[in-house]
């Protein structure tokens, strides 16, 4: 494949995310100051727009159907059937809060209607390379329970990483170039997802020019939703890289799992929105919000390579000392903060 074939559709949604972006701006400026929500992960002042989901998505789709070389199979007409849904959930969570009982509801669907369009895990290799199948009999339940377990929590954990300036957007695009690279592996090869990949790629480095620091625009709900449902199913797509994936997005998941163990601890619910993530806790003990999103990028793009490099038993090694390393990182900036 020559440069063109690849590069069109990361340029294409690159300028069509910009030109969505200030497209929603201009629509969306009237009802900002009283209709747009104010996030409580969010340590920003109230009036910053949370639509950037629907440029995300937009220009996304709009990059695929003009792509004459792409077949859309049965699977990417779920992936897109799945991406109107975020969106339109997505927006009126921007819009007035629903209840976390609501949103649930609405991931679960997103992970189902994912699974009924062929979008699963079918099986999972250890690292001694023997692989555990879920494709027949009673072992499809079990694959459904995964399937939709992996996109719920890929979704929340980049979800609860749009809370400051940059650092969703910015490992969502990290996450995509990972995908794209991964994808053009002999072992992989895959032309169609590298494409899918360089699109939301483009579409997440557009939207990052507004909201890098300081943001002017925050990708909400329905953008956060859709970047993590996209790297969930993504992952699914290049061969069930699922380790990759894990790697790439480690940061946030240890994040998740870290803010779910404090609100159990203190008796709160685990959907509430508050401001116990590691970016809030790093604001919290005196880092700036742009050292806060360049350290993360940087640590991102280090297991991303490991990543991309690694075969099964070093991704497990590696792992294991991110939750070491990172359990000792979260009990640090917990004494700091004392």
């Amino acid at each position: 494949m020559d440069a063109s074939f690849y590069l069109s559709p990361f340029l294409i949604a690159f300028f069509l995310s910009i030109a969505c972006i200030v497209l929603v701006q201009i629509i969306f400026w009237r009802i900002r100051p009283k209709e747009a929500r104010h996030g409580a992960r969010h340590d920003h002042k109230r009036g910053i727009l949370r639509f950037g989901g629907a440029a995300l998505v937009i220009s996304f789709l709009v990059t695929l159907f003009l792509n004459s070389h792409l077949v859309l199979t049965t699977s990417w007409w779920g992936v897109i059937s799945i991406s109107m849904l975020i969106l339109i959930v997505g927006l009126l969570d921007d819009m007035k809060e629903i209840s976390w009982k609501s949103q649930l509801m609405a991931q679960m669907l997103a992970g189902a209607v994912a699974f009924a369009f062929g979008i699963r895990i079918l099986s999972l290799t250890n690292p001694f390379g023997e692989a555990i199948f879920f494709d027949a009999g009673w072992m499809l339940g079990v694959s459904f329970i995964v399937t939709v377990a992996w996109i719920i929590v890929v979704m929340n954990a980049v979800n609860w990483a749009d809370g400051i300036d940059g650092l969703c957007g910015g490992i969502a695009f990290i996450g995509f170039s990972t995908v794209f690279l991964l994808s053009l592996r002999p072992e992989v090869n895959q032309p169609p997802v590298a494409i899918f990949s360089l699109a939301l790629a483009g579409a997440s480095l557009g939207f990052l020019l507004f909201n890098f620091y300081p943001a002017r625009i925050f990708a909400g709900t329905s953008g956060s939703w859709f970047l993590g449902f996209m790297l969930a199913v993504l992952a699914l797509f290049s061969g069930t890289k699922i380790a990759t994936a894990v790697l790439v997005l480690a940061l946030p998941l240890l994040d998740a799992v870290w803010v779910v163990f404090d609100r159990l601890r203190s008796g709160v619910s685990i959907f509430a929105a508050d401001t116990r993530h590691l970016h809030h806790r790093l604001r919290g003990i005196g880092w700036s919000s742009l050292s806060i999103t360049l350290f993360l990028y940087g640590i991102t793009i280090i297991i991303a390579a490991i990543a991309l490099h690694a075969d099964a038993l070093e991704k497990l090694m590696t792992l294991a000392g991110l939750i070491v390393l990172t359990g000792i990182f979260f009990f640090w900036i917990e004494r700091q903060s004392k």
